[in-house]
């Protein structure tokens, strides 16, 4: 599988024009990488990693840049490739999905294993050392980035409106957000 992704990657930069090639990385290569994204529970290392396989895709789309000047050719930085590929990078992609998510498993039923899975604490002795993230706990976190402050996201997400309001402003990348907002409309 890792060869056959190696291979589209590579012939994005030689086979197709820049436009397909950013339609083919937005619609196949990118929801590949990130399947099942709802559910994982990010470490920084696995963030830098998947930064970087993002900006080696785009710099194979994109390619080196002449400088007119000089008649040199130059690897492109991060912050150019970024105003080329006018779309989110992938972790805010992901993290876009991830906070859509919680919200189909607190409407759902008690009673269902998925549901209490999210919801309910663990029973028993917990192994030795630094306890893991939790899914829960990583919902938190991105509901205090977007500017919301509740501690109980699960009554917000049962309310659609709501939960739809504070998903968009969330997609959106502007800081003036709080989530007071939210919960007086």
């Amino acid at each position: 599988m890792f060869a056959a992704i190696r291979c589209r990657i590579f012939c994005l930069s030689v086979c197709y024009p820049t436009s397909l090639n950013t339609k083919i990385y937005r619609t196949i290569i990118s929801p590949v990488v990130s399947y099942e994204c709802e559910t994982w529970s990010l470490t920084l290392r696995e963030e830098w990693r998947l930064r970087v396989f993002e900006n080696g895709v785009l710099r194979r789309i994109f390619g080196p840049r002449r400088i007119e000047v000089t008649g040199e050719w130059k690897k492109l930085h991060n912050e150019e490739l970024n105003d080329l590929y006018s779309s989110p990078n992938i972790f805010r992609w992901i993290k876009s999905r991830r906070i859509k998510w919680p919200a189909h498993v607190a409407r759902m039923e008690e009673r269902r294993d998925l549901y209490n899975v999210l919801v309910e604490k663990r029973e028993g002795k917990r192994r030795l050392g630094r306890p893991r993230h939790r899914w829960e706990y990583n919902i938190k976190m991105e509901l205090q980035e977007v500017g919301c402050g509740v501690t109980d996201w699960i009554e917000l997400a049962e309310d659609r409106d709501r939960w739809r309001a504070l998903v968009s402003a969330g997609n959106e990348s502007s800081a003036n957000i709080k989530c007071g907002n939210f919960l007086s409309s």
